[in-house]
């Protein structure tokens, strides 16, 4: 008789006896879950874990498809081990280097390519068809360190190698694609057949992989009305390959050899040289067709509030008198703020904001007039009048900073040659390796946790419950509007996260393995265990970073 162990089913909500050694490939097959498609993972006492995962012992279990967040991820990272192979297979003496993602698309050139025709990414696009079609299993195997490292050599991946070995452990996780090995830090799915869709178009030097909607996954997203963000992330990369700090392995060796305190100031400089260089733009836009406002707008944690303070203080230099204002001071009394389809007060909707009143006052702020602008009260959800009235005069310019800034119809009324629009984001500069970028989310999640937890009182658990509700509001009431900013300010700074790490990693260890968070909080764990941690002393009291860790010089 064969051992049995009990397994609770969270989407059955019962509990059910298999056999020890039963994997979660196995298991499924057995039992009828409703998925809208075929599972790509599974929680198991609410820790990601792959379709091959063998049981043991109880446990709670959680299946999800491609069209979870988590899912989906599993499927990006699938969908770039099957690029790679392919690209290693027909260009052998070239190196792949995936550098970013801009909306559900990521670019990817190779080091010595200079271009691809239209029929070069259609034999691309086919080879990884087959490989697809043909369902070839993948495989995570945890072999000894220098086992893995002779492999990594014998292939050239040097950027893993360095990764690696400023991490050193016994054991390392590597994955395989049939004879194609790497690793791709998370889980894969069972096979390549569970790409759904994807498609390629040549673009610049490279080539931009279109991946599959996350909501329907058979259908592939169109191509990203994106070209201002990928004209950034194109500067970052020529600036992070003339700094020499393309990957975390690098930035790893680095900070071990004591040059954290070098690429700090370095960093700093480069970000301070760039809002010069916004504000530049602003007075030149102001001599010439007369702005009045500047409408700044980007995600959470973007670093909006002291991006505009830093700029405030380089207008200020150009003999311009720049007032801060926010829009958060115009939202609506609570009582009158819209409700979402849950019956909660929906915040990110532009309706929360009193749009008519933005507008009165702004004109009546551009023809000379004097305006008491409104404080709003969190607590009581009312706006509160202060007898404190602001006039302009001609070297005054408002900063107005908020989600929506970059929506037409916040300022409907107002004559476009007087606004100057910024997109800010943190737009994660630096690499795991070559063909693992940073993403963009999971930087900024970093560092609203570590915010939230010191400033407002939530712990992990509350800020990435909430994170999913605050991604899809960014995805209607910001994304759809970043290509109007006349400027693209990149927040992120390349050393970021390993400052971040000893502030967030405690934080997210607090999250118990009972609560569905943990598997996420799982994840973050594994992720900052790539990177080595630097000593926040030298980072200056205005950094963006400040916002988040604590110790700016500027009042929030």
């Amino acid at each position: 008789m064969e051992n049995k162990i009990p397994i609770f089913f969270e989407q059955l909500e019962q509990t059910i006896e298999v056999n020890v050694g039963t994997t979660l490939f196995e298991l499924f097959n057995e039992v009828k879950i409703d998925l809208r498609f075929p599972p790509i993972g599974a929680y198991v006492n609410n820790a990601i874990e792959d379709l091959q995962y063998k049981i043991f012992r109880p446990v709670s279990l959680r299946y999800f498809d491609i069209t979870h967040f988590e899912g989906y991820r599993i499927y990006v990272r699938t969908l770039s081990f099957i690029l790679k192979t392919v690209l290693e297979e027909l260009y052998p003496d070239n190196k792949l280097v995936v550098y970013n993602s801009v909306g559900c698309s990521m670019y990817a050139e190779l080091k010595s390519k200079e271009e691809f025709s239209e029929e070069e990414a259609e034999n691309v696009k086919s080879a990884m068809q087959a490989i697809i079609e043909a369902n070839i299993p993948l495989r995570t195997d945890i072999l000894n360190t220098q086992e893995v490292l002779y492999l990594y050599q014998k292939c050239g991946y040097h950027d893993k190698i360095e990764l690696v070995q400023s991490r050193m452990k016994l054991y390392t996780k590597t994955q395989f694609l049939d004879r194609s090995s790497g690793y791709f830090y998370g889980v894969l799915a069972p096979s390549t057949s569970y790409v759904t869709a994807f498609d390629l178009v040549p673009m610049y030097k490279g080539l931009l992989v279109l991946m599959a909607d996350n909501l329907s996954p058979r259908n592939v997203f169109h191509l990203p009305q994106s070209k201002k963000m990928l004209c950034i992330f194109a500067q970052y990369k020529q600036w992070m390959d003339v700094m020499g700090v393309r990957n975390v392995g690098t930035l790893n060796r680095r900070v071990k050899a004591g040059d954290a305190s070098e690429l700090i100031k370095i960093a700093e400089a480069f970000q301070e040289k760039l809002l010069g260089n916004i504000a530049d733009s602003i007075c030149e836009a102001h001599k010439k067709r007369g702005v009045k406002v500047v409408l700044i707008s980007g995600p959470s944690s973007s670093g909006k509030t002291t991006t505009s303070k830093r700029l405030g203080i380089q207008l200020r230099i150009l003999g311009l008198h720049p007032v801060l204002i926010s829009l958060d001071d115009y939202f609506v009394d609570r009582e009158h703020t819209p409700r979402d389809e849950n019956g909660k007060y929906d915040f990110e909707a532009l309706e929360a904001l009193d749009v008519k009143q933005i507008n009165e006052h702004l004109k009546l702020l551009f023809e000379g007039e004097s305006v008491d602008i409104p404080r709003y009260d969190f607590i009581t959800g009312t706006r509160q009048w202060h007898n404190n009235p602001l006039r302009m005069d001609e070297s005054s310019i408002l900063i107005m900073e908020g989600i929506h800034g970059l929506n037409p119809k916040l300022t409907a009324d107002v004559d476009d040659n007087l606004k100057f629009k910024i997109y800010v984001s943190c737009l994660t500069d630096i690499a795991m390796d070559d063909t693992t970028y940073v993403s963009n989310f999971d930087n900024r999640l970093l560092r609203r946790i570590t915010r939230d937890y010191a400033t407002r009182g939530y712990d992990a658990s509350a800020t990435l419950a909430m994170w999913g509700s605050v991604r899809r509001g960014e995805e209607k009431h910001i994304f759809p509007y970043r290509e109007n900013a006349d400027v693209i300010f990149n927040s992120s700074l390349f050393y970021e996260i390993s400052v971040l790490k000893p502030f967030v990693t405690p934080i997210l260890r607090e999250v118990p393995d009972s609560l569905p968070e943990y598997g996420e909080a799982k994840r973050l764990l594994d992720f900052l265990d790539n990177f080595t941690a630097i000593d926040p002393g030298e980072i200056p009291p205005t950094s963006i970073l400040r916002e988040f860790i604590g110790g700016s010089s500027f009042k929030y």
